[in-house]
């Protein structure tokens, strides 16, 4: 099974996350996506980037980091009970946002994380973001301890995310088997041919070795519960 983590705004509906799941399910593999905090139908109605950034700041940025893991570890031990996916064969996919939360997601995945595609986020942002939103030592602390092959998409010219902040993260991944995807433009922009890419990489570490049959995309809602009800 692939986790689909969306970007900053965007949703698990959104048009890259349904290209993706599509590409995903016809390898015969399962793809599931949830909500990121304070987006989709976690919240009434979509919130601007100032709205969703100071939600998460005035929360806690290690504390929400922590409760979407919870929550990605919750969806795919859902979904292996239900008989969908297998607890030993995971990949992890997401940029910017998605990489933000992936970091700590892929790591509580376990050691049933087979690989992960990671990019367009580093230890550096510019004025773009809320600086509350800043916290380079977890990255890199997450970063540190993920072993899995990793593959990172890197916007040359990304104006959100530095580039020397985003070679810093991909240092730090500890994989033995880890690549760096450069492509020119800025940070909303990805060539055409980076989802073959992206996709390769996937079936290569996780499809290739298992071909679960009959495996479909999942959709469905996870609430975001405030941190007195968090299971």
């Amino acid at each position: 099974m692939v986790l689909l983590g969306h970007g900053g705004s965007g949703h698990r509906h959104s048009d890259r996350i349904l290209s993706l799941a599509d590409r995903i399910t016809s390898s015969g593999c399962a793809a599931a996506a949830i909500d990121g905090p304070f987006h989709g139908e976690r919240v009434p109605s979509p919130l601007t980037p100032a709205e969703y950034q100071g939600r998460m700041v005035a929360e806690g940025i290690s504390e929400v980091l922590d409760r979407m893991a919870d929550d990605w570890v919750a969806a795919r031990d859902l979904l292996v009970d239900a008989g969908v996916a297998d607890r030993t064969r995971q990949a992890y996919f997401g940029f910017s946002m998605g990489t933000r939360f992936g970091l700590a997601a892929a790591l509580a995945l376990g050691t049933g994380l087979k690989c992960a595609v990671f990019g367009k986020f580093g230890t550096q942002s510019t004025t773009a973001l809320d600086p509350g939103l800043h916290a380079p030592d977890r990255a890199l602390n997450d970063a540190s301890a993920i072993v899995a092959p990793v593959l990172f998409h890197l916007q040359w010219d990304d104006e959100i995310f530095p580039r020397p902040g985003q070679l810093q993260l991909f240092d730090a991944f500890a994989s033995a088997d880890k690549e760096l995807h450069g492509f020119a433009g800025g940070h909303g922009h990805t060539p055409e041919h980076a989802p073959a890419v992206w996709h390769a990489f996937i079936d290569r570490h996780l499809v290739r070795a298992a071909r679960p049959a009959g495996c479909p995309i999942i959709r469905g809602p996870v609430p975001w519960r405030p941190a007195d009800t968090h299971a």
